[in-house]
């Protein structure tokens, strides 16, 4: 019950599962469909193994490479395409539907720059009291964020009430 460990990455000489297959050299030279057997011996010539590089196509492509270097570049490629995602976030900005002219400024400021990162804002306002019965005027400061950042952003959703509080959530263009 002598089973062969499972590898990950591309299959190279004896793992090769096709008969025959178009191979291409260490050159980038395409020397053509030959059996497997056979280009595993001129790739042990060379000093390199028989790298299967696309195994859907028919017959399968294989290139004169070393496995070690193939899988530590690839290795490295799969690292660095990593490193250089961005996960978007979503940032919070909390207001009050009475919020002064130099408050609603600085609050502004910081939109404007999560929207620039890339990040979704979402704009919370906070009802409290009697503040509740005029909820006019929160879905009129709403409107005002939303006109303020229609060059740069998007309105995702819409205002709408949960509870004491009006969401809406911008998104970057």
């Amino acid at each position: 019950m002598n089973t062969p460990p499972v590898k990950s990455g591309p299959r190279y000489n004896e793992f090769i599962q096709s008969e025959k297959v178009r191979v291409i050299d260490d050159e980038g030279e395409n020397l053509g469909v030959m059996y497997t057997r056979e280009a595993i011996a001129q790739a042990a010539e060379v000093g390199l193994d028989l790298v299967e590089v696309s195994p859907n196509a028919d017959p399968p492509v294989c290139k004169f490479l070393d496995v070690g270097k193939f899988k530590y570049e690839a290795q490295k490629k799969a690292n660095l395409a990593r490193k250089s995602q961005r996960t978007q976030e979503i940032k919070e900005i909390k207001m009050r539907p009475n919020i002064d002219d130099h408050d609603y400024m600085t609050k502004m400021k910081k939109i404007i720059e999560f929207i620039g990162d890339g990040d979704k804002v979402k704009v919370t306002l906070r009802f409290r009291g009697r503040e509740l019965a005029h909820q006019q005027l929160g879905m009129a400061l709403l409107q005002r964020v939303a006109e303020d950042m229609a060059e740069t952003a998007k309105v995702e959703a819409y205002p709408r009430m949960e509870g004491r509080q009006m969401l809406m959530v911008l998104s970057p263009k």
